[in-house]
């Protein structure tokens, strides 16, 4: 889908073009077979290679789309000439698939409707050994994880260690999904977590975005809360080299106790805040002590700034000299208490 989302085709697409392909995508359709429909509506009457020289297509890809299209009965193949195609009139084309979309949809609540009430019955029948799911795996944990931030309605709460993340910020679309349906993100991460190349400047733009993040010297574990009805830990302790595998906990008192585990944490935690100006010289200096104050160390802070280990020192010590200062411990109380930070 990404090579079709920059296609040629695209960037001259009006409010009608636009409408249409939301109607095409609500019944399932992607951008390129909305883009072959429609040219071919425009010109009444089109062979595959004329749709795919005005669309910058290749032939053998759109006669793929054109022939999924007439399976759906919107285009025909002219008589004469079955590689060229005319187009079914929307009105009569299209009104029975979105339809038949709409039925599915009102089955699909109802079923959901349905599977929610036997869930609910069978949560007020379970044991205590029903508390705790065992998830086994690494891609399975990864779609718990997906799974927990599609359902989210109001907050995510997580711990992170700095050991190396199992979702990648790449990967974790459900997070910017998430963010933008206003669900409350609160995260806690170890101070080593800063060392990774690029946080600093991923860490900015999801605070900007209206993602909360903390910092604490050390976590005892990972840890991840989707609003207050689902919990995931991991199955294994740290340095454990077996496989991995999580535990999915359900409402209950050890849920409770494990969000009042993750509010105690937040409470004793060092909020990050970036700083949103360009990187000036300003800004660098304060980004450094605030990484100074966090924990990191002088590699990881030179790492984050993308200046060398002998440059962030030497600035260290003029900042110290303009402060007034000997210790880097003074050097943060006076750039806290002369508000650089």
């Amino acid at each position: 889908m990404a090579a079709i989302r920059h296609g040629p085709w695209v960037s001259d697409r009006g409010e009608a073009g636009d409408e249409e392909a939301t109607v095409l995508e609500a019944l399932g359709l992607d951008e390129a077979h909305t883009a072959v429909y429609r040219c071919v509506l425009q010109q009444r009457v089109a062979s595959t290679a004329e749709i795919a020289a005005a669309l910058g297509m290749s032939l053998p890809r759109v006669r793929s789309i054109s022939s999924e299209l007439e399976g759906l009965g919107l285009l025909a193949r002219q008589a004469s000439n079955a590689d060229r195609f005319v187009a079914s009139p929307p009105s009569i084309s299209l009104r029975p698939l979105l339809l038949e979309r709409e039925r599915g949809l009102t089955r699909a609540h109802e079923a959901l409707a349905e599977l929610g009430e036997l869930y609910r019955r069978s949560a007020d029948q379970r044991t205590v050994a029903d508390v705790v799911d065992v998830v086994v795996g690494d891609d399975a944990v990864r779609q718990r994880v997906a799974q927990l931030q599609a359902a989210s309605t109001e907050q995510v709460r997580a711990l992170v260690l700095h050991e190396v993340a199992l979702v990648s910020n790449d990967e974790n679309v459900e997070e910017d999904r998430a963010l933008e349906r206003g669900v409350r993100y609160r995260v806690i991460v170890e101070s080593g977590v800063l060392e990774r190349p690029g946080w600093l400047a991923a860490a900015r733009e999801m605070t900007q975005i209206g993602e909360e993040i903390r910092v604490l010297p050390s976590l005892p574990t990972r840890m991840f809360i989707a609003d207050d009805q689902m919990a995931l830990v991991p199955m294994r302790s740290q340095g454990d080299d077996q496989g991995f595998g999580a535990l999915l906990i359900h409402p209950s008192g050890l849920l409770d106790l494990v969000s009042a585990i993750f509010e105690e944490y937040w409470r004793s935690a060092t909020a990050f805040l970036p700083v949103a100006a360009p990187p000036s010289e300003e800004a660098v200096d304060r980004d450094l002590i605030r990484l100074l104050l966090l924990g990191a160390t002088d590699a990881g802070a030179a790492a984050q700034l993308g200046i060398s280990l002998r440059t962030l020192q030497r600035r260290v010590s003029e900042l110290m000299e303009t402060a007034g200062v000997t210790t880097r411990m003074q050097l943060g109380a006076e750039a806290v208490r002369r508000s650089w930070v």
